[in-house]
């Protein structure tokens, strides 16, 4: 087939998709070569000759047909001069088409608004799997998305990843998305903020490209949206996550999303979409706990030996950064950077006192503050009872006794009110609350048990 019969393919396809659908899609195509029955096409990216596959495939297969009888099925690629053709007019040609290099003097072409629409965000390639630190509170969220990441069959759709900042959801994310595509780079793996989506959402409406928006969003393989609370609030982006994300389920495509609360939570969200997020696995990345902490501090360390040769640090620095920085990996990474730098530029030994002296601010700022649900969740944990049950109304000893003992931790612990415990326990009085702190501090007394169980779940909760 040459090149004048492709141009008059085209012409008849103008005629049967309209002026906007070839302009978009149509006219950037090129004939690249046809071989045993097999016309190959190209296109200027991998979503473009997806889409194209899927919505004009037969017509385009049809037309080609009609010229050469031979040819039984489309292959489309990913053509340089496809990209170029897309930024300028192809001239006719009366040659027969054969693949050949792009000049080395060649100017790369220009991103078309088509691929910049569905750019993803960049990826840090430090954040891997083997870098992430695995312990206790993140084991379940590690080993799920080790699963997504295999990129095999879905097993649950979507995966939801929830929990405060700096505990590790971007990291494992973009783990995800590194393994995705190194190991499966046939895929289409998008990685956005929720943030981003709105932006581009914005943008196709401004620019009166809505349809294309919706079309190239459908044609990935797995989609990932990061803090997707940003979009809470937002009803037309809402509006637009929600269909996108009921088109890719029906094609059984992968979704991953975190945020920083469970679906249930968000309460500017709409309920549908909290619906739609809660039908698939939701995962709680809990806060670091003391070992983790120290693994990660561990990690980091090592990490750093290569850019900080001489360093020498005594011991009980780590253990002591591990147990004071507890509510944000980020910060705690942060100082570690800090502690090494200044430890560099002044030539000093980094000691407890160093640390104390370099990191004043940090840890003034990050005196431990437990919290009532903290509280709640750790006592539900060491009684193995479900938190539902531990602010429940419900009153035998298996649940009245583990609730007793939460009041009291967070008579103790925490600098709320009465009235204000009784309502994160299921809106109880402050009477009940008084009562049930005044129970645990006589079975103190008498049950030594009790008293085991109490300064455990304190010193947990205090590390």
């Amino acid at each position: 087939m040459t090149k004048d019969q492709w141009g008059a393919v085209k012409q008849n396809l103008l005629a049967n998709v309209g002026q906007h659908n070839y302009k978009s899609w149509i006219e950037p195509l090129v004939l690249d070569r046809t071989e045993d029955g097999v016309a190959v096409i190209g296109a200027p990216n991998s979503y473009a000759g997806t889409y194209v596959s899927r919505n004009f495939g037969d017509l385009i297969l049809g037309e080609v047909s009609s010229v050469n009888q031979q040819i039984r099925r489309l292959e489309f690629i990913v053509s340089q001069a496809a990209n170029v053709n897309a930024a300028e007019p192809a001239r006719p040609a009366q040659v027969e088409v054969e693949p050949t290099p792009a000049p080395e003097a060649a100017k790369p072409a220009k991103p078309s608004a088509l691929d910049a629409m569905l750019q993803p965000a960049p990826l840090d390639p430090r954040f891997t799997f083997d870098s992430f630190v695995v312990g206790k509170p993140n084991e379940l969220a590690h080993a799920a998305a080790r699963r997504v990441a295999e990129g095999g069959p879905v097993t649950f759709n979507p995966l939801f990843l929830y929990g405060g900042v700096g505990l590790g959801k971007t990291h494992l994310m973009h783990a995800i998305a590194n393994e995705l595509q190194k190991n499966r780079p046939e895929l289409t793996v998008v990685y956005l903020s929720a943030e981003q989506f709105m932006y581009r959402f914005v943008q196709a409406i401004r620019e009166r490209r809505t349809m294309d928006f919706k079309s190239l969003f459908r044609t990935v393989d797995v989609l990932m949206v990061d803090d997707v609370q940003f979009i809470a609030g937002k009803d037309s982006t809402q509006e637009e996550f929600f269909h996108t994300f009921n088109a890719l389920v029906d094609q059984n495509k992968q979704i991953i999303i975190s945020g920083d609360r469970a679906p249930g939570e968000m309460t500017d969200m709409e309920e549908r979409i909290r619906s739609r997020m809660q039908c698939g696995l939701i995962v709680d990345l809990h806060p670091t706990d003391y070992e983790l902490r120290l693994g990660i501090l561990q990690s980091k360390v090592d990490a750093q030996r290569s850019q900080y040769p001489d360093l020498k640090m005594a011991d009980g620095v780590l253990e002591f950064l591990a147990h004071r920085i507890s509510t944000n990996v980020r910060v705690l990474e942060g100082a570690l950077t800090r502690l090494f730098a200044f430890s560099s530029l002044v030539g000093r030994e980094i000691t407890l006192d160093l640390t104390q002296e370099c990191l004043a601010d940090i840890l003034r700022a990050s005196e431990r503050k437990i919290t009532v649900e903290e509280i709640q969740r750790k006592v539900a944990e060491h009684y193995n009872i479900r938190m539902s049950d531990l602010i429940g109304p419900k009153r035998v000893r298996t649940y009245a006794r583990p609730r007793q003992v939460a009041m009291y931790l967070a008579k103790q612990l925490t600098s709320r009110s009465l009235p204000e415990i009784g309502r994160r326990f299921g809106g109880r009085d402050h009477t009940t609350v008084i009562h049930g702190v005044r129970r645990v501090e006589e079975l103190k007394q008498q049950d030594g048990q009790i008293a085991e169980d109490i300064e455990l779940l304190r010193r947990a909760l205090e590390a």
